[in-house]
C-alpha cells in the first residue's frame, strides 16, 4: 500500500509542480521535460505494482448495477478523455468542457469507484479523482476565463467515436486478459 500511495503522491507532484512553481520548472528548461516524464513514468509504475501488490482489505460492497453504469461510464470517458484531441478546432464536447482530459480521468475514477470497494482502490482511484479536480482548480487559477473555442466538423466527431469504441473494445479485452472481466 505504502508503493501505491506513493506512486499517487508523486504523481500528482509531478503534474502540480508546473503550476505551483512555475519558475523552478521554467528554469529546468528542455531537460526539465525529460525529468518530469521520468517521474511519471515511475509514478505509474509505482501505482500499478502497488495496486497489484496491495493486501485486499474491504471497504464497502459495490452494488449490483454498478457494473453497468461503470461500463457505461467508461464509454463516456474515453470519449470526453478523447474531446481535447480534436485541434484546431474541437468536436462538440470539447467546445463545452474546459478540461476534457481531466474530466475524462475524474469519470474513469468514479466509475471503478461504483465497482471496487477496496482500500487500495480508494487510494487509487480517489486519489486520482482528487488530483484531477486539484488540477482544473489550478489550472483555472492560472489561466483566468477561457475563450471558447469553434466547432470541428461533424467528421471529427465520427472519428472521435470510432476511436472511442476501438479503445474501449481495447481496454475491455486487456482487462479479460488480466483476469477482470467487466461485463461478468
Amino acid at each position: 500500500m505504502g508503493l501505491l500511495i506513493a506512486g499517487v503522491i508523486l504523481w500528482s507532484a509531478a503534474h502540480f509542480f508546473k503550476r505551483l512553481a512555475p519558475a523552478a520548472r521554467a528554469g529546468l528548461g528542455d531537460k526539465g521535460r525529460l525529468l518530469i516524464t521520468a517521474v511519471l513514468g515511475a509514478s505509474l509504475l509505482m501505482m500499478i505494482f502497488g495496486y497489484r501488490m496491495a493486501d485486499f482489505i474491504p471497504v464497502y460492497t459495490p452494488p449490483e448495477w454498478a457494473r453497468g453504469v461503470n461500463n457505461l461510464a467508461m464509454i463516456a470517458a474515453f470519449y470526453v478523455f478523447g474531446a481535447s484531441a480534436a485541434k484546431p478546432a474541437k468536436v462538440w464536447l470539447g467546445t463545452k468542457l474546459r478540461h476534457p482530459q481531466l474530466a475524462g480521468v475524474a469519470i474513469w475514477a468514479v466509475a471503478h469507484l461504483l465497482v471496487n470497494g477496496d482500500a487500495a482502490s480508494l487510494v487509487l482511484f480517489g486519489g486520482l479523482l482528487a488530483w484531477a479536480f486539484g488540477a482544473m482548480a489550478l489550472i483555472n487559477r492560472a489561466e483566468g476565463p477561457r475563450d471558447v473555442p469553434a466547432q470541428a466538423p461533424v467528421k471529427k466527431e465520427i472519428t472521435l467515436i470510432v476511436i472511442t469504441v476501438v479503445l474501449y473494445s481495447l481496454v475491455a479485452a486487456i482487462h479479460i486478459w488480466l483476469g477482470v472481466n467487466p461485463f461478468v
